[in-house]
C-alpha cells in the first residue's frame, strides 16, 4: 500500500490536526448512542412542560428501516375515502403522498365519475369507483341498496389498511356524505385509525359522534374549519392567545380525539397534552390544493402524512422499541407535519416563485431526515469508499479567508 504524503506544512499546524480530528469524530458519530438519543428526548417530549416537539427526532426515530426481509404491505398500506365530479386532484396529491412518504400501498375510494381522471394521474394507485352521488340515485329503496353496496364493497378492504385518509375531495353531496360516515363507523368498530381533513370535516363538525371518544380518530383543520369546531364544541370564538388551553379543551371537549391545527406552527394535542412544530416550511401558496396545510407554511397532503408516521408509530410501539404509554397518533401528527414542512422548505428552495404541489411531494423522500435512526447507522457504519479509495481522510486548513477541504487518503495497490 502506497500513502499519498500531506506537505508538512499541513500536518505541522496543530489547529489544522484539531480540526481534522473534530471533523473524524463528527463523520464517525456513534449509531447506538443516536438512537437510544432520540428515543430518549422522544419520552421526554411527551411529559416534557416544552411545547416545541423534538419533531425531527421522532420522524428518525419511528420511520422503520429498509429491510430486505420485509414484505410488501408492512410499510404501510392507506386508504383515501375522497374525490367526486368536481375534485379530482386533493384524492390524488394524498394517496401519491403516502407512496412518495413509504408506505407500500395506496387506495382510493371515491365517486365513479372520479376514477378514469385519478387514475390517469398515475398507475402507482389502486382506484376503486365505488361511490355514488345524489344525482345517480331515483328514490329511498334505491339509496339502502346503493348505501348497502358501497359499505360491503369498503368492508372487504377495511381489514388490510393501517389508516385511513377521509376527506380530501370528497365534496359536500348529502347521499354521498352519508355513505362516508357508514364507512367510518365500520372503521371504528374495526380500530383503524381515520385521519380527517377537507369536507371530511365538514362531515364531523356537523355529526360529532362519528369520532366522539375514539382515540384513533385524528382531525386536521385549518383556520376556517377550526373556527367551526370550536364554535360547535366550545361554544365561542377562537382565542389566539391562549390558543394551546384552548387546542386542550377542544380535542377534550370530543372525547380525547387528536387535533392537528395548521398554522404558521402547527399545535397538536389529544386532550393530555399539548405539542408543537414550528420548522419552517415555505411563505409560497399555490391554488389547486384541497388539502394543503393553511397558514403561512406551505406543507400539501399533509393528512396522508401523518396516515403514514400514525401507522409506523403503532408498529414502533407495538414492537416494543417504545413506551407503551406513548400515544401514537400524537407522534404521526409531529412527525407527519415535519416531513411535509421539510419538503415545503427544500422545494422553495428551488424552486422559489414557481413551486407547486408537485414539486413538494418529489422532496418528500430525499433527504436524511426521512431516513430511519437504524437506515443512517447502518450508513455510518460502512467503509466509505471513492473509485479505488479504500477510505479517506480529511484535512482542514485555512487560506487567506477561505477554509480548504483537502482528501489526504491511502491508496489500495
Amino acid at each position: 500500500m502506497q500513502q499519498l504524503k500531506p506537505s508538512n506544512c499541513l500536518l505541522g499546524s496543530s489547529s489544522i490536526v484539531r480540526r481534522q480530528h473534530f471533523l473524524i469524530r463528527v463523520l464517525g458519530c456513534s449509531s447506538n448512542n443516536q438512537t437510544h438519543h432520540h428515543q430518549s428526548r422522544m419520552n421526554s417530549m411527551i411529559c416534557g412542560s416544552d411545547l416545541e416537539a423534538d419533531a425531527l427526532g421522532i420522524l428518525r426515530s419511528i420511520t422503520p428501516a429498509l429491510d430486505p426481509s420485509r414484505y410488501k404491505g408492512q410499510a404501510g398500506k392507506i386508504a383515501v375515502i375522497g374525490g367526486c365530479r368536481e375534485y379530482t386532484g386533493a384524492p390524488y396529491f394524498s394517496a401519491i403522498s403516502a407512496l412518495k412518504i413509504g408506505a407500500d400501498l395506496s387506495h382510493v375510494f371515491c365517486t365513479k365519475d372520479a376514477a378514469p381522471v385519478i387514475k390517469s394521474y398515475s398507475p402507482e394507485l389502486i382506484v376503486h369507483p365505488i361511490l355514488e352521488e345524489s344525482y345517480s340515485v331515483r328514490d329511498d329503496e334505491d339509496k339502502r341498496s346503493i348505501s348497502d353496496d358501497v359499505l360491503a364493497e369498503v368492508v372487504t378492504w377495511m381489514e388490510r389498511f393501517d389508516c385511513l385518509v377521509v376527506g380530501p375531495g370528497l365534496g359536500r353531496d348529502p347521499f354521498l356524505l352519508d355513505c362516508v360516515s357508514n364507512i367510518m363507523k365500520h372503521a371504528r368498530q374495526s380500530n383503524v385509525p381515520i385521519v380527517i381533513d377537507g369536507d371530511g370535516l365538514f362531515l364531523v363538525t356537523n355529526c360529532l359522534d362519528l369520532v366522539s371518544g375514539y382515540p384513533l380518530a385524528i382531525l386536521t383543520p385549518n383556520v376556517n374549519e377550526y373556527k367551526r369546531l370550536v364554535q360547535k364544541v366550545l361554544n365561542c370564538e377562537v382565542n389566539d392567545e391562549d390558543a394551546p388551553q384552548q387546542l386542550l379543551s377542544l380535542a377534550k371537549g370530543i372525547g380525547g380525539v387528536t387535533i392537528l391545527r395548521k398554522g404558521k406552527s402547527d399545535l397538536i394535542s389529544d386532550g393530555e397534552t399539548v405539542r408543537s412544530v414550528s420548522i419552517y416550511g415555505s411563505p409560497r401558496r399555490c391554488g389547486g390544493q384541497g388539502d394543503i396545510l393553511s397558514g403561512r407554511q406551505l406543507c400539501p397532503s399533509v393528512d396522508a402524512s401523518v396516515a403514514v408516521f400514525v401507522s409506523w408509530a403503532r408498529q414502533y410501539i407495538s414492537s416494543g422499541k417504545g413506551e407503551s404509554a406513548m400515544n401514537p397518533t400524537i407522534l404521526g401528527c409531529i412527525a407527519g407535519s415535519a416531513l411535509m414542512r421539510k419538503a415545503a422548505s427544500l422545494a422553495f428552495e428551488n424552486k422559489r416563485r414557481s413551486t407547486l404541489t408537485g414539486d413538494i411531494i418529489e422532496c418528500l423522500g430525499r433527504r436524511k431526515f426521512v431516513q430511519s435512526a437504524v437506515d443512517v447507522d447502518c450508513q455510518s457504519s460502512k467503509p466509505k469508499k471513492h473509485g479505488n479509495m479504500d477510505s479517506a481522510v480529511l484535512l482542514l486548513c485555512k487560506y487567506g479567508n477561505d477554509t480548504i477541504i483537502i482528501n489526504v487518503s491511502c491508496e489500495l495497490n
